[in-house]
């Protein structure tokens, strides 16, 4: 399944800097707003341990990570909402993502310029906010004016989607992105077809200089709180530390410059990971000796599902699945060790999958 984030922020935050770190594609990085100007999109490999655990007891004859797209989209100004820069362009790249990366400047460099001409992260956070916030609600009106004249006819479900509508539109008008609105399930539904920008969830990545990169600093500890109050995770990244560390030959090299910086990881590593989890996602595995291979399911997939995203036949005439523990194959190191232990289960078509699963799948078309 694809999964594609979008690297949001106002010009000159680090974006295109963080970019040429995830990804192999080159983005301009230049000190002036509007650098980007097309969406540059690149496929990285989502870093997983296990795979690689795996791939030492198969030694299989290739290793198959899963991905995510990333796409740096252009600097967002204010004024965005009514086409105003770049933004007509931006709200288009953005709907067609699947989670938002939102890059915060966090760091004091006198040398690179500020589009507002200060560093102040809360205030680039609400104007990017704001924007979207604009741009939804503009969405809601437009349909809004189609629902109630449907709705004063005594049409029911429209009245239903109306109602629905204008919580949403409540909610937007006072500050606060569609992701929050206390919508349920069925009100949800009514504004699906329009795709909201700020119904996508959001991971806030506080771009610092080298010595907040294990502690953050003010600027982060202000957007922390932010982040808090609307239930948004937020990543603390080095952009600069980054491309020096994209620039070292060997894993060896950049293992030690890591850790002489106090840390275990890159903090590419971790925002990839972290926006895995944004989406709700996790990983399968399928193990043989021509390929080990990691698959994306959301979470909550049950075994028929699984199996579709390797092949929709494998879905259609899903017969059962042969599943081990991610635990339980490391533990006896080989498929069949695992089986004589009696350690193989076979599940149904309402199994639900689980994080780390070694599965093979039965079917029949």
């Amino acid at each position: 399944m694809g999964l594609k984030c979008g690297i949001v922020g106002l010009p000159n935050v680090g974006k295109s800097t963080l970019f040429n770190c995830l990804s192999n594609a080159k983005a301009q990085a230049a000190n002036f707003p509007f650098c980007t100007i097309e969406p540059n999109v690149g496929t990285i490999t989502v870093p997983d341990e296990r795979l690689n655990a795996l791939a030492e007891l198969v030694n299989p004859q290739r290793i198959v990570p899963t991905t995510i797209e990333i796409v740096d989209i252009a600097g967002l100004v204010k004024g965005a909402s009514k086409g105003e820069g770049l933004g007509n362009q931006f709200l288009a790249n953005i709907r067609e993502t699947d989670a938002i990366l939102h890059v915060l400047r966090c760091f004091d460099n006198e040398n690179i310029i500020h589009v507002d001409g200060s560093v102040n992260p809360l205030r680039d956070k609400e104007i990017i906010d704001t924007e979207l916030q604009l741009k939804d609600l503009d969405s809601i009106e437009k349909k809004l004016q189609r629902i109630s004249r449907a709705a004063k006819t005594g049409d029911k479900e429209a009245a239903k989607a109306e109602a629905a509508l204008l919580k949403y539109k409540n909610h937007l008008e006072s500050g606060q992105s569609a992701r929050n609105c206390p919508a349920d399930d069925e009100e949800k539904k009514h504004v699906e077809d329009i795709f909201l920008l700020t119904a996508k969830p959001v991971l806030y990545v506080c771009n610092v200089d080298e010595s907040s990169v294990v502690n953050g600093n003010a600027y982060v500890n202000a957007v922390k709180e932010a982040a808090q109050k609307e239930g948004a995770g937020i990543l603390i990244i080095s952009a600069a530390i980054e491309s020096e560390i994209a620039g070292l030959e060997s894993f060896d090299d950049r293992q030690a410059f890591l850790a002489d910086l106090g840390l275990t990881e890159s903090g590419v590593a971790k925002l990839i990971k972290e926006a895995y989890k944004l989406l709700n996602l996790i990983t399968y595995f399928t193990a043989g000796v021509q390929e080990v291979r990691a698959w994306t399911i959301t979470n909550g997939f049950k075994a028929p599902q699984a199996a579709g995203v390797i092949h929709t036949d494998f879905e259609k005439g899903f017969i059962r699945a042969e599943v081990i523990g991610y635990d339980d194959y490391l533990n006896f190191k080989s498929e069949a060790a695992v089986k004589e232990a009696g350690k193989m289960r076979v599940e149904g078509k309402e199994y639900l999958v689980h994080d780390g699963d070694i599965m093979h799948f039965r079917f029949n078309v």
